[in-house]
């Protein structure tokens, strides 16, 4: 079966920066629901489209592709009592980018000092460039419910019926919380 609109897709890959530093070794396969979903880069995409099992190819993706250029104007500075704790590097809080009408953004620890901690609403490939290394093992047609979802449902996608876990992969709902 060819990759096509509302097909499954499983992909092996790897994520290197465009010096080729190993960024992540997909130990799972990337499964997602191809044909605009927004499950996966678009550039992934249209690498993939009309492919089939056994096609393997490494491309490169530039920050405007990906993750965006990094915006210095996304970190910030705040008192540490403003934030709960215990408080550690890595940890996620929403809140809003200063200016900003829009969705509220991801801010992440990036540094924590005696009475302030640094927070960068970047997301942690901005500003790269992305180099995959992708190779297709499965391609299926999407069950009208993964359609009508827009993702891909079972083995390595998304589960519905567990409400005690979040979207998010187990353990996100201890690191997110709102920052006013």
């Amino acid at each position: 079966m060819k990759i096509a609109q509302n097909t499954v897709v499983s992909v092996n890959y790897k994520l290197s920066d465009a010096q080729n530093n190993l960024i992540e070794d997909g130990a799972q396969p990337m499964v997602y629901l191809h044909g605009g979903y927004e499950n996966t880069l678009p550039k992934i995409e249209e690498e993939l489209d009309g492919k089939e099992v056994g096609y393997s190819s490494t491309i490169q993706i530039e920050p405007e592709d990906a993750f965006g250029d990094y915006d210095p104007s996304l970190l910030k500075v705040e008192e540490r009592s403003r934030l709960p704790e215990p408080l550690e590097v890595g940890m996620q809080f929403e809140g809003m980018a200063e200016g900003s009408d829009e969705e509220p953004t991801i801010f992440t620890v990036t540094e924590v000092a005696d009475d302030k901690v640094v927070l960068d609403g970047n997301h942690p490939l901005a500003g790269m460039a992305l180099r995959f290394e992708l190779s297709v093992i499965d391609v299926r047609a999407a069950t009208e419910e993964e359609i009508a979802h827009g993702h891909v449902h079972g083995a390595h996608g998304h589960h519905h019926g567990h409400e005690d876990m979040d979207d998010g992969e187990e353990g996100d709902h201890f690191r997110s919380q709102p920052l006013n």
